[in-house]
């Protein structure tokens, strides 16, 4: 089992039952998924990029991830309806937790100038966003195999019923929050 889950299990959930007053375990919150984001412009001229940005992420969150495609065509971005425009992972249980603990522990740290995840990024539903700007600070992707860094989006997804609770909830687990 996941670093992070026994941490859940045994350390979060008496101090958030306390803290807010939970009179069944039943209801505190807890992460349900997490879902990885890469949104890819250049992939239109540049065809193998979409295989190097899958090969990335599948390394970084040990799941393979699909492609996502233009829904309709922007004349703009000179984009056409269902051209492949980035790609998407949904982690859930023993990988979710594997995923977070590297995040957290290994990739934050790794990041230059880093000061600490802003507290504001929540939705007020508790579902916390945050964005990397470069993918190599995950162990798996070395920056001289990589053909383009990119950054990616994560999305943590709750059970919480507000963002109060979802910020204790993920203060408790490790995330660090700047002030």
């Amino acid at each position: 089992m996941a670093v992070l889950a026994e941490t859940y299990k045994n350390e979060v959930t008496p101090q958030l039952m306390d803290k807010f007053d939970y009179e069944n375990i039943m209801d505190v919150p807890q992460i349900k998924k997490v879902t990885v984001n890469v949104g890819i412009g250049e992939a239109k001229e540049n065809p193998d990029l979409m295989d190097s940005v899958v090969e990335g992420i599948a390394k970084i969150t040990g799941q393979r991830p699909i492609v996502t495609r233009a829904k309709r065509a922007i004349a703009n971005f000179n984009i056409r309806e269902g051209m492949p425009i980035g790609v998407k992972v949904t982690l859930r249980g023993e990988e979710m937790y594997e995923f977070l603990y590297k995040l957290i522990y290994i990739a934050l740290p790794r990041v230059r100038d880093f000061r600490g995840l802003s507290p504001d990024a929540f939705d007020g539903r508790g579902n916390y966003s945050l964005g990397i700007s470069e993918h190599v600070v995950f162990p798996e992707v070395s920056v001289d195999e990589a053909e383009q860094v990119h950054g990616l989006q994560a999305t943590i997804v709750t059970d919480a019923d507000n963002d109060e609770e979802a910020f204790e909830l993920l203060r408790l687990l490790g995330f660090p929050f700047h002030e």
